[in-house]
């Protein structure tokens, strides 16, 4: 997919994520209901995910590697762990910011890579679908469920 057609799936899936989340108090986003996650701990890591790709795609705007040099992403467990982890001190309100500029770094970077380097199989395209849109598609279906049994239009 050319580097518009993927940029605007991104911002719809990101756009999604939003509504799936909009009206939601402050108690019904910290109470687990995904595993042993709230709505906050998901988009603490769905954040975390933008700030470290969001690099990824800085550098490779620059014409260097996507990962810095003895760096592993394969455990996203671990790292997933990480990401929610460190947000959860923060209140709802602190992580929903954090996701919001979050989300504009990556979409800065992304938008920073030259057209050519985006197509099917291109690394740009990977990384989009596993930190963008498809990590939204991944995680809409629990929000929305959520959302429903809470008896949130």
């Amino acid at each position: 997919m050319d580097k518009a057609t993927a940029i605007a799936k991104v911002e719809r899936g990101f756009a999604d994520v939003l509504k799936a989340i909009g009206g939601m108090d402050d108690a019904q986003m910290t109470r687990v209901f995904y595993d042993q996650w709230s709505v906050k701990d998901v988009l603490a890591h769905l954040a975390g995910w933008h700030h470290t790709m969001a690099g990824a795609m800085e550098r490779m705007a620059r014409g260097e590697k996507p990962t810095p040099e003895g760096v592993d992403y394969s455990d996203a467990d671990r790292w997933n762990a990480g990401f929610a982890a460190a947000m959860r001190p923060q209140g709802p309100a602190t992580v929903v910011a954090d996701l919001r500029q979050s989300f504009a770094t990556y979409l800065r970077a992304a938008r920073a890579i030259a057209d050519d380097r985006y197509g099917e199989g291109k690394t740009v395209n990977r990384l989009l679908e596993a930190s963008g849109y498809g990590h939204y598609e991944e995680h809409l279906p629990a929000l929305r469920e959520y959302r429903a049994s809470l008896g949130l239009a």
